[in-house]
């Protein structure tokens, strides 16, 4: 996508709020499609995130030199358990559990 012949004032404007937003230029210009498209009712917004489209982009935190990490794509807590046990169907029995090494760690202090 691409808009042509922005007037440099708005170009500006919108470089310093995506700055202020400790977004790139074009990180800005997708949050707000993304709330715009969401305000609208989201027509079209399942399908985009089904599709790994805008809705399913989202800023989880921000770098040491402040550009935004992305999250794309998200999945239910079920989902991911679903898919662990899948992969893993015998649970460990002979091997430490990581809460029995925290509180060893705890407890040597």
């Amino acid at each position: 996508m691409s808009i042509k012949d922005v007037p440099e004032a708005w170009a500006e404007a919108l470089r310093q709020r995506a700055a202020l937003n400790h977004r790139s230029l074009q990180g800005e210009l997708m949050a707000i499609i993304e709330r715009s498209v969401a305000e609208s009712g989201g027509t079209g917004s399942q399908a985009a995130a089904s599709a790994g489209g805008p809705q399913a982009t989202r800023v989880v935190g921000f770098d040491g030199r402040g550009f935004p990490i992305v999250r794309q794509g998200w999945k239910a807590p079920e989902q991911v358990l679903a898919e662990l046990r899948a992969r893993h169907p015998e649970p460990i029995h002979d091997q430490l559990l990581g809460a029995d090494i925290i509180r060893a760690e705890r407890d040597a202090r």
